[in-house]
């Protein structure tokens, strides 16, 4: 996975969790107060005063761990330390919300995500997330490795080497089929149409993340984009430079297999269509006073003449469907393809300790119709799915099918 979308840094949230306040801490955290009743249960209760969460069952099953438990496991006799327990407590209480976007990092997890996104790494250059409760390729990046080995968008991953999938998060999955260049991952996959699970041995290397491609095909010019990352605005605008001076009027803005990326990108692209402050994409806190509505910069450098569709598919995510949903519902393009993945919500990666995190889903975006993105994504205009026997032969049925629709 090259980037995590959207995430908001804070500097500083806790400095340290222990046994004796995590009550107060969980109570801190959810906006509820603490207090203990006569026969010395602890509840959480809500700003009005009633009561809302009955902490004796938790603290009873702490103590009971603590007097009754022996430890089973071949491979270790230790008693697991009581920190290590509470990490378990928190990572239980995220994994109870069914969102496989809010995670929570233990010290060497916390160390490793953070390294993630920092920049360029190693490892097979394809997009992951969980749909489904199972681990599913949003979208392998082209001239990647995975790419290569024929990874395809809609790939559930059921096994990374010999570990099986069904209980890990996203970004624990990433980590295993992260690694040095040079090294090989073999991850065992489900793909509908397909009758058996098989296999894919991909050889891991420094990832060169692909951003832009331009084309021209029967009098229509095509950008195809496969990120949103800091550079693409740039290149971006380099290409409709181009396209401006080729003098055509149809524009393919090809975003099949983008899983995304940065949220300014989006916004700068889809302002080059859009005049002064129409909204290309709102976001919904859960304090409405915090939504915010992102809107046009209003480059609007082209006329009515432009006919526009924009290709989509399931490997179309976030930034994508941010992109494709303004130009569409703000009357510049078509959808053309097949549904979007729907990654429609913000994570924000906050310190719990200064050692440990949670990434946690704090928004979700919404069209400028008022559409969420997370429900299903973006439906075509015109569905019309790949020929994948066709495609390999040279021939591209959905570029076709656009074609045909802007020479309408």
């Amino acid at each position: 996975m090259f980037m995590q979308n959207f995430f908001k840094n804070q500097t500083q949230v806790f400095t340290a969790i222990s046994i004796a306040l995590i009550v107060f801490v969980l109570g801190f955290a959810t906006g509820h107060q603490v207090k203990s009743d006569q026969t010395g249960t602890t509840n959480i209760v809500n700003k009005e005063g009633a009561k809302a969460v009955d902490f004796a069952p938790f603290w009873k099953a702490w103590q009971l761990i603590n007097d009754k438990y022996v430890p089973t496991n071949s491979t270790t006799t230790e008693r697991i330390s009581d920190q290590a327990r509470v990490w378990g407590a928190i990572e239980g209480m995220t994994k109870s919300l069914g969102d496989p976007y809010t995670v929570f990092f233990p010290p060497v997890q916390s160390k490793s995500f953070n390294e993630q996104i920092s920049g360029n790494f190693e490892g097979v250059g394809m997009e992951v997330g969980i749909r489904d409760s199972i681990l599913t390729v949003i979208a392998p990046l082209k001239g990647t490795p995975a790419y290569k080995a024929g990874v395809k968008s809609g790939d559930k991953i059921i096994k990374i080497n010999a570990t099986n999938t069904e209980s890990l998060s996203a970004d624990q999955a990433i980590a295993l089929i992260r690694g040095k260049a040079g090294t090989v991952v073999t991850i065992l996959v489900v793909r509908d149409g397909v009758k058996e699970p098989f296999e894919i041995s991909i050889t891991r290397a420094v990832i060169d993340i692909p951003t832009i491609d331009t084309e021209i095909k029967d009098d229509v010019y095509i950008i195809h984009l496969y990120n949103f990352s800091r550079i693409s605005p740039e290149l971006f605008r380099s290409a409709l430079r181009s396209f401006i001076e080729s003098g055509k009027t149809k524009l393919i803005l090809d975003l099949r297999g983008n899983p995304g990326g940065y949220l300014d990108a989006a916004i700068d692209m889809a302002s080059w269509f859009l005049p002064l402050g129409t909204t290309v994409v709102k976001e919904d806190f859960r304090d409405t006073k915090d939504s915010q509505v992102y809107t046009s910069k209003g480059n609007n450098v082209f006329n009515d003449n432009l006919k526009m569709v924009v290709l989509i598919d399931g490997g179309s995510a976030s930034a994508s469907e941010i992109l494709a949903g303004a130009l569409h519902e703000n009357g510049k393009a078509k959808l053309v393809g097949t549904q979007s993945y729907g990654k429609g919500s913000v994570q924000e990666l906050i310190p719990l300790t200064d050692d440990t995190s949670i990434k946690i889903t704090v928004a979700k975006w919404l069209t400028p119709k008022g559409t969420s993105i997370s429900h299903g994504g973006l439906t075509p205009d015109v569905v019309i799915k790949l020929d994948e026997e066709a495609f390999k032969k040279g021939t591209d049925n959905q570029i076709n099918k656009a074609i045909e629709i802007l020479g309408q």
